[in-house]
């Protein structure tokens, strides 16, 4: 280990000693100044410009102190890397204390401080520059260079470290070149993160690893895995491969703070931190089944981490090892041939490397055309998007660009003839996670038979047009449509599913589906009980609307309002007007009891974008429990609210003429299951100490369709088993708002269970429309949620199961998966039980 005692360090020279010395003028002799007794016009005018003089020169002096003694200069640092083609690597430059490393340092250091020389920009603020490692390539030096920099040229010297490479090329071909001079190229300057030299570090280190063949080595945090790693450090790793072959970086853990503006790991593809060549940027906490690859484009790597004071975590640990350059996952490319075939980009599902690019020829028989569907699409990177033009990272067919994160499916491209073909690109900065893609030969004639063809060239079933839903993707689908009486006719022409009507969205984009909902008029406030008062009433301290609503969340600090059934009330049963104030991070109740047991409803994975399907990831909702009968298998889903207590549907546990479902030995819970036939070492497994159905179910309304379960003893909670929090009564669920729904159910109608949790948004359905749609057997104990994904894989879960609710950071169990009209029918929506009507009887139960 090579311990860093100043991290990115050199020896600066001394900034510029201003004087600090004011010098003024003797005082002149009095006498020889007092007045006579007659005026003088000599006198007089001597005594005018002796008064201007030193009035000029205090305005000067005041000048000099204020303007230059306050010459307030800031520190830039800008890190580089340049190929010295005059050189050979010798393996003693990996060594930064041999003798050959600090020659050629020295060399590298002294051209250096020539090439600034020839800028006016920034010879006078260069401070010096340090070389922190060579590589082969003949030789690659890596440096730092320190700038002291007035605050009003820091753009100035900005601009000149961008156009280094033109500062060099007009160097090297300078006849006054010295003779012994470096032969330089490929240069690449860019500006230092700030965090990476922050002077709140009070440690430094330095660790060095070289791959081997058939080896796995392995780098890890400070105190991995047995103590948080320490504060206010900064440390790296220089990572190398033998020449021919390149890094793979394999991190099997990786927990730190959530804010990377705190705490980060940060990969690039140099030997030293160079902006323009970062890989990953990583904070949080990733799932182990996540998949956090990497591999360079050239032999080195350099992984960087900084924390702060605050909030240490475990860390992280990955493996090291090098693959021959050519190896599977580090190219791409070729010839594709057949009816039918795939490709992905390099290291799929993994991040494909840097600076690649490749070129897939693609030929089906003759007569056919070429249609290729891309299933995953990830080519997202910091400061492109998905719109053109792809500046940065995009894969280009007939003559198109695509770039960013595209839907599923939704990039398809066919071509006129039985010939393609497909090019990958990806910069020196930032990678993803590419791309998967299938190829078939289609018939020209009609390439999507039996099935509608979108402008995008994207194949539907023809049921799905003017089903009021964007298969598409470009809304082609949808447009010259004639609506059916069950849907929105709007007036743009598009149809839209009726159960979107007045629920506060604008789906039509012309707000036909948001008119004649007995809203009130523009300047009008609507209240709670759908009264209109002026909007100036919001607030104003007195109850206009009468039940307290116009003056929630009003902005008067902690002092408590008069209780009502729509205010949240404090444990010394205060009421206080703010919305949904409960573990939200800030105290609001005199007594704090809106922050109280509070450890629930959060994921401790870092939210991810999933490769494939409706897939929940492992751990992304850990409060989703599967209750199986024993011996026969999952029936019904529940939620964990505590280490001892679940929340189900009461028609769970009913008993029917074979199985006797009211009977806690029927049953047995499994926390921490993902896949129903993998009950692996995250999974825990209860039996039922005690059933409690709710005393007042109906089972012929499903009024009431609410259960508790008690395990028969406390769980240990963990990554993948923790509680939802429960919402207070008076917690509000706006119509209109996106929640997830979980479980095993049926993923279509008279279906297969699924194996894998699955997921699904859907959004809070108006309570009116709703019961308009199902025919008038709502409850004011029910509320509705429609699939926002719409297609045959969203699932709507299945009973007993949670409807989670997002509120600031947790998230709460809204409602409990009750009935429906069939399962994950695009226009029918689910039906929920409302879990604030049921907190009492909760409470007093369970005492969460």
């Amino acid at each position: 280990m090579d311990y860093m005692d100043s991290g990115l360090r050199y020896t600066p020279t001394q900034d510029k000693d201003w004087d600090t010395t004011v010098q003024f003028l003797p005082a002149s002799d009095n006498k020889k100044l007092e007045k006579k007794k007659g005026p003088s016009k000599v006198g007089a005018v001597i005594g005018v410009l002796i008064f201007a003089a030193v009035v000029a020169l205090m305005t000067g002096l005041l000048v000099w102190h204020f303007h230059f003694r306050k010459d307030v200069r800031v520190k830039k640092m800008y890190s580089g890397s340049m190929r010295i083609t005059n050189q050979v690597f010798e393996d003693a430059y990996e060594n930064v204390n041999s003798s050959e490393f600090k020659a050629l340092a020295k060399q590298v250091k002294s051209q250096l401080k020539t090439l600034y020389s020839k800028s006016p920009q920034l010879s006078k603020y260069y401070v010096g520059s340090s070389v922190q490692a060579f590589s082969e390539g003949s030789v690659i030096a890596y440096y730092i260079s320190e700038f002291s920099v007035p605050m009003g040229q820091a753009a100035a010297v900005d601009n000149a470290m961008t156009s280094m490479d033109k500062l060099v090329d007009k160097e090297q071909r300078s006849v006054y070149r010295p003779g012994n001079s470096l032969l330089l190229e490929d240069v690449v300057s860019s500006e230092l993160d700030s965090r990476l030299f922050s002077t709140e570090f009070s440690r430094f280190f330095r660790f060095s690893e070289h791959a081997r063949s058939n080896h796995i080595g392995q780098i890890k945090s400070p105190g991995f895995p047995d103590t948080p790693y320490p504060p206010n450090t900064f440390i790296q790793w220089q990572l190398r491969a033998d020449p021919n072959y390149v890094i793979k970086l394999d991190f099997d853990t990786l927990n730190l703070e959530e804010n990377c503006a705190n705490d980060f790991v940060k990969i690039y593809n140099s030997l030293v931190a160079i902006e323009a060549r970062v890989l990953q940027e990583m904070c949080g906490y990733y799932s182990p089944s996540e998949p956090l690859t990497f591999l360079s484009s050239g032999n080195v790597m350099l992984v960087t981490m900084a924390t702060n004071d605050r909030k240490n975590y475990p860390g992280f640990r990955a493996q090291v090892s090098q693959v021959r350059r050519g190896s599977t996952g580090t190219t791409c490319g070729g010839q594709l041939t057949g009816d039918k075939g795939s490709f992905t980009s390099p290291n799929f599902p993994n991040y494909y490397p840097p600076r690649t690019s490749c070129q897939w020829s693609i030929q089906v028989p003759a007569g056919k055309s070429v249609k290729v569907t891309f299933i995953k699409f990830l080519l997202s990177e910091p400061g492109q998007g998905g719109s053109k033009p792809c500046r940065k990272d995009y894969v280009e067919i007939n003559g198109k660009k695509f770039c960013g994160e595209q839907p599923d499916g939704s990039v398809t491209e066919t071509s006129s003839g039985n010939k393609m073909n497909v090019v990958f690109f990806s910069d020196s900065s930032y990678v993803d996670r590419g791309f998967t893609a299938v190829f078939e030969a289609v018939d020209i004639s009609d390439p999507c038979p039996k099935q509608f063809q979108c402008k995008n060239q994207r194949c539907v079933k023809s049921e799905l047009k003017c089903d009021g839903w964007n298969d598409c993707g470009d809304m082609s689908d949808e447009l010259n449509c004639k609506c059916s009486s069950d849907h929105i006719s709007c007036k743009n022409n598009l149809c839209k599913p009726m159960f979107w009507k007045c629920d506060g969205v604008d789906d039509c984009g012309d707000g036909t589906d948001e008119q004649n909902c007995g809203r009130c008029f523009s300047g009008q406030l609507t209240c709670k009980n759908n009264k209109c008062v002026t909007e100036k009433s919001r607030c104003n301290g007195r109850d206009d609307c009468g039940d307290g609503s116009d003056e929630l969340d009003c902005a008067r600090g902690p002092s408590t309002v008069r209780c009502t059934d729509l205010t949240y009330k404090c444990k010394n049963d205060k009421c206080i007007s703010k919305v949904n104030p409960e573990c939200d991070g800030t105290q609001d109740c005199e007594d704090g009891s809106d922050e109280e047991n509070c450890e629930c409803g959060r994921s401790r994975f870092k939210a991810t974008r999933i490769v494939g399907g409706q897939d929940a990831e492992p751990g992304e909702f850990p409060w989703q429990v599967s209750l199986h009968v024993k011996g026969y298998g999952h029936v019904c889903g529940a939620s964990l609210i505590s280490n001892r207590w679940l929340v189900t549907a009461a028609h769970c546990v009913q008993d029917d003429g074979k199985t006797r479902f009211s009977q806690p030995g029927t049953w047995e819970a499994y926390m921490g299951l993902h896949h129903q036939r993998n009950v692996g070492s995250t999974v825990v497994k209860k039996n039922i100490k005690s059933i409690y159905p709710h005393p007042n179910y109906n089972d012929f309304t499903f009024d009431n369709d609410i259960a508790l379960m008690e395990l028969d003893s406390p769980l240990t909670y963990s990554d993948y088993i923790q509680p939802i929090c429960l919402p207070a009564a008076q917690h509000d669920i706006p119509v209109g708002n996106t929640v997830s729904i979980t479980g095993w159910g049926a993923t279509r109608e008279g279906g297969f269970a699924a194996t894998v949790l699955q997921k699904a948004q859907v959004r809070i359905i108006n309570h009116t429309v709703c019961d308009g749609l199902m025919g008038g057997q709502l409850t004011s104990r029910m509320m509705c949620a429609g699939v926002l994904s719409g297609g045959v894989d969203a699932c709507q879960g299945d009973s007993g199961g949670p409807l989670s609710v997002q509120s600031g950071t947790r998230m709460f169990l809204g409602g409990v998966v009750s009935w429906g009209d069939g399962c994950a029918r695009r226009n029918k929506p689910g039906i929920y039980t409302t879990v604030t009507k049921f907190r009492g009887w909760i409470k007093q139960n369970t005492g969460v």
